[in-house]
């Protein structure tokens, strides 16, 4: 039996579930074919005899290698030694939770997935310095934009704040310092998340993690990483670096001696752009102010004219942009900027799009890079601090009506690096025994699959497969987010095995 980074030359027995279907007559099993990473052939069960290395499908279901299209990996992958945060209830609780963390090797207590939107207290700095006293203790908000320091955190990393919360660019700083640990431990983070990931048939992703990643990822593909492919972004900071470097979007970036089986994975990916803030820290720049917070429009943290300039200065080095913006005034005016500029590119969660502004995402475009699965998590807090928005939250079927392409992502460790659980809240719209969220806003399947994927299943396609265990096309509710994923292929190596 071949093993994990073993070739497979014959799948026998499997249905085609996701794009590719299209192009078979019938439902019926066929024997996928792979010759030099890609699909050569595909034939009905049996009408070819099989050859070289075999997996036999035994009647499972195929589609192509997923893609998770927004992924903060450092950050992902060291989430697993920090403290979870997610079911925390109140400040309070969160506070004695971390004052109960057993410190890391370095002498810091962090704490990472909190959301404190709905939180009956409100975070201060007293209440964190008894729970947690002299040893230095960091809480990360879910989204990444905020982040709870105690005072003893606060001196050893510089900072001042009244109430111990520090919001956007110093929040991104903190962030920044607590992921660059020793690159030995964080690229072993890294290679077991990787794994993880290609367990749930993950061949792709858009890296955005704060940091010069072009150095990074050669070095892993240097010590054996070959999980998924990868496209990593640079931000504002790295620009003129990045345009020394000669980095261009799409291109191949490694290092010709590179193990063969990691040749070909990585490349250029956009130049990343933070615009607003965001729903749950309250800075998402949006039309009608926060309820209770009458002058609280949110932020414009890049403004219009700095925007422009960068997507003028993107474009002419090479790079496409990814420009994150949440709130309705961030989307329209980053479509603003696209449209002074030319520039090609995505825009990031677009979680609050006017109705007017549908119609030029499609005409300019633009990609809509979307993560389903905040939808759901934030339904609640939607319905408290954006109630008086008049603009469309979470749009997924008003954008794909108006001719906009989508694709999915997870923002993980935002939510988990699982596309099952983002296709799952695109075709449903909720993850509890609670009514549809915004029911009008459902995606067919196909069209959840097509947005998670980079290729079809078809004769000379890359040979990027996933191997399901259930027919993702029938599968509902609590089976589709948990897909059984028997094989994951990677240009035909085997990347996992049930």
């Amino acid at each position: 039996m071949t093993g994990v980074g073993g070739r497979i030359d014959t799948i026998t027995g499997v249905r085609i579930a996701g794009p590719g279907r299209e192009f078979l007559m019938d439902d019926e099993p066929v024997d996928v074919f792979i010759e030099d990473g890609l699909i050569a052939d595909i034939a009905p069960t049996g009408a070819l005899p099989a050859r070289g290395a075999v997996l036999d499908a035994a009647g499972g279901w195929a589609v192509p290698g997923l893609w998770d299209n927004h992924v903060h990996t450092v950050q992902w992958a060291l989430a697993e030694e920090r403290v979870d945060l997610g079911g925390v209830r109140s400040a309070a609780e969160a506070a004695a939770l971390m004052g109960r963390a057993a410190p890391l090797p370095d002498g810091r207590r962090i704490g990472s997935g909190f959301r404190d939107a709905l939180w009956p207290d409100a975070p201060g700095l007293a209440l964190l310095d008894a729970a947690t006293g002299d040893v230095p203790t960091y809480l990360i908000n879910a989204d990444v934009h905020s982040t709870w320091l105690n005072s003893a955190a606060l001196r050893r990393e510089g900072f001042a704040s009244a109430d111990g919360m520090l919001r956007e660019e110093d929040a991104f700083e903190i962030s920044r310092r607590l992921n660059a640990v020793d690159p030995e431990r964080s690229d072993r983070a890294v290679r077991a998340a990787g794994d993880r990931a290609a367990a749930r048939g993950v061949t792709g992703l858009v890296d955005f993690d704060m940091a010069w990643n072009a150095d990074a990822w050669p070095r892993r593909i240097a010590q054996g990483f070959a999980s998924h492919r990868v496209e990593f972004a640079v931000y504002p900071f790295d620009l003129s670096r990045a345009i020394g470097a000669g980095l261009r979007t799409g291109e191949l970036h490694e290092d010709p001696d590179a193990p063969e089986a990691g040749r070909g994975l990585i490349r250029v990916g956009p130049l990343k752009i933070i615009s607003d803030g965001s729903l749950g820290t309250r800075t998402a720049a949006c039309s009608h102010a926060y309820p209770g917070d009458p002058d609280n429009f949110g932020v414009l943290t890049v403004p219009p004219a700095a925007l422009a300039e960068l997507l003028t200065t993107a474009t002419g080095a090479g790079l496409g942009v990814a420009v994150h913006a949440i709130g309705d005034r961030a989307v329209t005016a980053a479509l603003d900027a696209f449209t002074a500029t030319g520039a090609v590119g995505t825009i990031e969660h677009a979680q609050l799009v006017r109705h007017a502004d549908l119609a030029r995402f499609a005409r300019l475009g633009v990609v809509a890079s979307v993560q389903p699965q905040h939808a759901v998590d934030d339904r609640d807090v939607v319905g408290t601090h954006w109630a008086l928005q008049t603009s469309i939250g979470y749009p997924l079927r008003a954008l794909q009506d108006a001719g906009v392409e989508l694709r999915f992502g997870s923002d993980a460790p935002v939510a988990p690096l699982d596309p099952w659980q983002a296709i799952s809240a695109a075709v449903t719209r909720t993850d509890d025994e609670r009514a549809p969220w915004h029911p009008e806003e459902i995606l067919g399947r196909d069209d959840a699959l097509r947005a998670s994927v980079r290729t079809a299943l078809r004769p000379g396609a890359v040979a990027d497969i996933a191997v399901c265990g259930a027919d993702p096309r029938v599968a509902v509710g609590e089976a589709l987010r948990r897909m059984p994923v028997i094989a994951t292929l990677l240009g035909g190596h085997l990347t996992h095995r049930a």
